[in-house]
């Protein structure tokens, strides 16, 4: 380490991207790597003919798709600070994997396209950053295109989310008419398809350009220093403790695209986002950074980063304390201990071997098995598990078979590793170990699907049995076989605990008059 441990942790900014599908977060996820000197291409995203696709968006399907349906994590330095980016999937099939890497960062960048505003899958993560109180930083994208009026905007975010919010910048025309940013925050204007050395105007005490400039005669700019004025008198005040405990939303508008206003939101965030926080344990005990004991918690598993090695990777945050390669850390869950040498960090798919690591990191360990979702890491002699990751209760189900019944070898170890990541969850019936899968989305069957034929070469057989409300039993020991039914099938899931799958929400409350002594309960 270069600088003391202390200052290594305070140093760190560990943050999410969330948004609606398409809003852009992929994309300005591309230019900070590019202004963290991660990537020297900072093109489009979905550039197909010029074959360039996001550096975070690895797998073969998201390429075909243009859309993220995994977790990226990506890490660079810039002024000071190491960055680390958690690129979360937009697509709504997998809010669960988003809901998961939710836990692990210590801020949320909300992505808002803005000609629709404020989009469903955008209130959904938002309420997630919401009721853990992370501190939520909001870029209002796309103001090289036409859309919605800027105050209209921020009044949007007040009704729809119920948070407050603070103009850091403020546009100056839109579409074809964007000449630039009202920079509140550094009292400047930031000027649109200009030199670098033109690129900022200096504001005067009064908001106005100190000196004399043909943008000054345009309607654009007179209507941003009104509006600006309006702000001024009638808007919230900064505050830097309300933006700490979620309840005030600083606002950058820019254009991701054009790469115009992202480095100056770069550089306010870094300064405003929290370094590393506390975590709390099962039994309520808090967990502080700067504490000296290694504390971590596995919050995402991907198999087939690197498919010709066939290999897994479990995410870690790091909680507390400094990672070395090669210490020892146990997993109280199954009272066992590992010795960590192989570890990685992460560029997207470009990875290298990370011999140290603090409080804020994520880091990557190659795992043979041993490790699941929700997995408490120690490095010392205490013994404490973090507080659950959430897991969601599947609505839609498939019974799945291999088309090729020799390879059922392969089908079953693809089967077991696309299971442990957490997208899809497996289930199988009680006599004839038939498998049937649940999944939140859609989507999360065709990813299965074409990774199963990819990654592990078996073709499957897919037959959907529709939506599902599926039930777990608190006293497993009161359930008879006779219960079930064609209306309540009865399986039992990866952990082996019993599970009703019902038709339907009728079918459940007739079951639930039928046997009232059998206690059921959902996930989340």
């Amino acid at each position: 380490m270069d600088k003391p441990i202390n200052e290594e942790i305070a140093a760190r900014r560990t943050f999410a991207i969330i948004s609606h599908p398409d809003a852009g977060k992929t994309t300005i996820t591309e230019k900070l790597l590019y202004f963290g000197g991660a990537i020297r291409d900072a093109g489009t995203v979905k550039g197909k003919k010029s074959g360039k696709y996001a550096t975070s968006d690895w797998m073969e399907i998201e390429k075909q798709r243009g859309i993220s349906v995994t977790s990226s994590v990506m890490q660079f330095d810039y002024d000071g600070k190491r960055v680390n980016i958690l690129d979360t999937p937009g697509h709504e099939d997998f809010s669960e994997d988003t809901y998961r890497t939710l836990m692990a960062v210590d801020a949320a960048v909300m992505m808002i396209d803005s000609a629709k505003g404020i989009e469903p899958q955008t209130l959904k993560l938002f309420k997630v950053c919401s009721m853990r109180g992370i501190p939520i930083f909001t870029f209002i994208n796309k103001m090289d295109r036409q859309g919605k009026e800027p105050l209209e905007l921020m009044a949007e975010l007040e009704e729809v989310l119920g948070i407050q919010s603070y103009a850091m910048n403020y546009p100056i025309g839109m579409g074809k008419e964007f000449i630039g940013l009202y920079d509140r925050f550094n009292n400047r204007i930031e000027q649109v398809r200009v030199e670098e050395d033109k690129r900022f105007l200096k504001l005067n005490d009064e908001g106005e350009l100190a000196e004399p400039h043909p943008m000054t005669v345009t309607s654009y700019y007179q209507q941003a220093v009104e509006d600006v004025l309006l702000l001024n008198e009638a808007g919230n005040e900064f505050d830097e403790e309300r933006i700490a405990k979620g309840e005030l939303t600083p606002v950058f508008f820019g254009s991701a695209l054009t790469n115009f206003g992202v480095q100056t939101f770069l550089e306010t965030f870094l300064q405003f986002s929290p370094p590393p926080q506390p975590r709390i344990t099962k039994d309520e005990t808090v967990i502080n950074p700067y504490s000296e004991e290694f504390s971590g918690f596995i919050f995402k598993i991907q198999a087939n980063m690197n498919p010709a090695h066939r290999d897994r990777i479990a995410f870690v945050r790091i909680v507390s304390g400094e990672f070395e390669r090669g210490m020892t850390v146990r997993v109280p869950r199954i009272s066992k201990t590992f010795k960590l040498t192989q570890t990685t960090q992460f560029l997207a798919d470009d990875r290298e071997t990370v011999d140290e690591a603090v409080a804020g990191d994520i880091i990557g360990l190659y795992d043979t098995g041993n490790y699941q979702i929700g997995d408490t890491v120690i490095g010392g002699k205490s013994n404490f598990q973090f507080d659950a990751l959430p897991v969601f209760t599947p609505e839609l189900f498939v019974r799945v078979t291999a088309k090729n019944v020799m390879k059922s070898k392969h089908f079953h170890k693809g089967i077991l590793q696309l299971v442990q990541e957490g997208a899809i969850q497996y289930y199988r019936t009680l006599h004839t170990e038939e498998v049937i899968l649940g999944a939140v989305g859609q989507l999360q069957f065709e990813v299965f699907e074409h990774r199963m034929k990819n990654e592990y070469n078996v073709e499957v057989r897919m037959e959907h049995i529709g939506s599902k409300v599926a039930r777990w039993i608190e006293n497993e020991e009161d359930v008879k076989e006779a219960m079930a039914g064609q209306r309540a099938m009865l399986v039992k899931d990866r952990h082996d605990n019993l599970v009703f799958l019902f038709e339907n929400e009728f079918a459940m409350r007739w079951f639930h008059d039928k046997y009232p002594e059998i206690q059921l309960y959902s996930l989340l």
